[in-house]
């Protein structure tokens, strides 16, 4: 009893999250296939105590699959994702494919879940950035009450954001290929991310800010409200899993430290641990694994009128990708928008 599910790009880090995701909140699935390119057909992959062979996308039937669930990267997605929901089954696009397109809608489920009633158009949803996602979340609550009218964000990305190679660069250069002094010889990255921070994720656009910077304001533009102004700077850090920001928000309504934590932790998907002691917040470290978007250091930015400064982390593997994505699953299903499980 329940829905059958497909996962394009299951051996890759998020592909294998969503699977994880599936089986740990228990999605009701009655059957499960998980898909890859040709090279990866038999490739084994978990999904709860189940241990299932890869199949190849090119020639896999969709045919009375009610969900898919898409991690195989933009050109992948540009090919198939219509031909996909052409079949009647709902792709929902990890990919920065068709965050942009007007009839795609671009769903963060605690912050506009209502919106994803336009899937119909093309049935895609398309899932925001990483660094995005958790943003929002932390964000919604607090605009309903107060008003966001500027949003600065410097954000921590961990490599993990980057993919397998990127994560396998970072211990290669770490576990003791990398000598103080020594030049080390960058592959993913532009350079040496061991014991290092790079201020450039995704290529550079004409006005200087990086594709990265732009695809945050652009996608709280559009999940949350378009009247909002925001800047980003976004820097790759030596940090497998994990993504962190440093958020300053001015508002239109004064709005105090003390009623930003009630508010805050009153909103879904959010864990406020905020003492003022040493430890007293959450890192990336403790972030890893968990479902909650966590803030920390919630304080008063006395250089603006009504001003407030956070410190945001999030498992972006998890919120940033294959958790949110299960989640609009689960929304489509609650809002009885899908057939109901058989």
């Amino acid at each position: 009893m329940g829905y059958k599910v497909a996962v394009v790009g299951a051996t890759g880090n998020v592909g294998r999250e969503m699977l994880n995701v599936l089986a740990e909140r228990k999605f009701p699935v009655s059957e499960l296939y998980p898909l890859a390119s040709r090279r990866s057909i038999g490739t084994e992959v978990s999904f709860g105590d189940s241990v299932l062979k890869c199949r190849d996308l090119e020639t896999f039937d969709f045919k009375g699959v009610d969900f898919c669930l898409m991690s195989a990267g933009s050109s992948v997605s540009k090919d198939w994702s219509p031909r996909i929901g052409a079949q009647g089954t709902i792709v929902i696009d990890n990919s920065s494919c068709w965050r942009y397109d007007q009839d795609v809608p671009l769903i963060v489920p605690e912050v506009n879940g209502d919106a994803v009633r336009g899937f119909t158009k093309k049935n895609i949803i398309a899932n925001p950035n990483c660094s995005t996602a958790q943003l929002v979340v932390a964000l919604k609550p607090l605009h309903d009450v107060a008003g966001i009218t500027r949003v600065i964000v410097s954000t921590y990305q961990s490599v993990s954001g980057a993919g397998k190679d990127a994560m396998d660069e970072l211990w290669h250069q770490t576990k003791g290929k990398y000598v103080p002094g020594q030049e080390v010889e960058p592959k993913k990255f532009p350079k040496q991310i061991a014991f290092n921070c790079i201020p450039q994720i995704d290529v550079f656009m004409e006005d200087g800010y990086t594709k990265e910077e732009w695809k945050m304001l652009a996608e709280t533009k559009k999940i949350l409200d378009p009247k909002i102004r925001l800047t980003a700077t976004c820097v790759r850090v030596p940090v497998f899993v994990g993504h962190s920001e440093a958020v300053n928000i001015e508002f239109e309504k004064p709005i105090s430290p003390d009623e930003a934590r009630e508010i805050l932790r009153a909103a879904p998907g959010i864990m406020v641990v905020d003492k003022r002691e040493p430890g007293g917040y959450v890192t990336p470290v403790e972030a890893a694994g968990e479902f909650s978007t966590f803030v920390s250091r919630i304080r008063e930015d006395a250089t603006v009128e009504n001003g407030l400064t956070m410190w945001i982390v999030s498992d972006n593997l998890l919120k940033g990708a294959a958790l949110n994505a299960v989640q609009i699953a689960e929304t489509l299903i609650h809002q009885r928008l899908v057939r109901q499980a058989a």
